[in-house]
């Protein structure tokens, strides 16, 4: 397995002590049968360091949002060991967030409300916490809806929403489970920018570490310090990539062949073909050139 890194993270920097500790774990739930349980995740075996932003891929069923759930605390270990900061996880807890697919928004309540409902139900709507929660709107750029509920929102709005509702407890790690999958490519694309913005403006990038779960390979390279392969159901790691590409990731780097490359070498593991080990040295210096710096 390569190193662990902090994200945002430069090339060459130390390793950190691993924060998740995922060692042989088995995942599963009940089956028809109670005698014969569904396996949904193999002898996983992984580390995650703190502030690092890992997205795992794999094929539907493969158990990605099995593990996202067992890490929220809502999914029981069925063999082997999870740890957060060194300890085990044995229920859901306030350090960690979780944005779904669908926003799932109170529709009585404003963008403002909606925002505040985590705190407010932790007994935290503080007079810091609600300038926090102002900031964190007008970071996503929903300041001029803060007062529309939801049947007054598009779907790429109420998606802003459902970030900004999990980044306001200041969660030490943020779970997202597909979270622009329902959206058209381009509203996708514009989320993926304010994520990694988000991450990289704000003090979250040094404390927060990320799981991201996708589908989609090209927004595994984009978002990615790490790309966890999952194999087909029941998953395990295929691969460990590590994406060594500079942030933030304009669109000339999106055009870069490392780019390119690093898109063949998931989908080789993937599909389980033969493919070289990663983005050739000259590709990787490309993609790190002052102009695609400057972007």
């Amino acid at each position: 397995m390569p190193e662990t890194m902090r994200a945002p993270a430069a090339v060459g920097d130390p390793p950190t002590t691993p924060y998740i500790e995922v060692d042989h774990l088995y995942l599963g739930y009940p089956g028809k049968q109670r005698s014969a349980p569904v396996i949904a995740c193999h002898d996983l075996n992984f580390t995650i360091g703190h502030g690092e932003f890992v997205v795992l891929v794999g094929p539907s069923g493969c158990g990605k949002t099995t593990f996202l759930e067992s890490l929220a605390g809502l999914a029981q270990v069925g063999a082997g060991e999870l740890r957060i900061a060194g300890k085990p996880v044995t229920g859901p807890g306030r350090d960690r967030s979780l944005v779904f697919q669908s926003p799932s928004l109170f529709p009585w309540r404003d963008v403002y409300g909606n925002v505040v409902f985590g705190c407010q139900a932790q007994g935290r709507l503080d007079e810091a916490t609600k300038t926090r929660a102002n900031a964190i709107i007008e970071m996503v750029g929903l300041s001029h809806v803060a007062r529309r509920r939801p049947q007054e929102l598009s779907g790429g709005m109420k998606q802003r929403v459902n970030l900004a509702r999990a980044l306001v407890t200041e969660p030490r790690l943020l779970l997202l489970d597909e979270p622009f999958g329902a959206l058209d490519a381009q509203t996708r694309e514009g989320l993926q920018d304010e994520l990694v913005r988000i991450w990289q403006d704000s003090s979250m990038g040094g404390s927060t570490t990320a799981v991201f779960v996708t589908h989609d390979v090209r927004e595994a390279v984009l978002l990615a310090d790490r790309v966890l392969v999952f194999s087909k159901s029941p998953g395990r790691v295929l691969e460990d990539i590590r994406i060594d590409l500079p942030r933030p990731r304009a669109s000339e780097v999106r055009r870069s062949p490392a780019f390119t490359q690093y898109e063949e070498q998931i989908l080789a593991a993937l599909y389980g073909r033969r493919q070289q080990a990663g983005p050739s040295s000259d590709a990787t210096a490309a993609a790190w050139s002052p102009e695609n710096k400057a972007g």
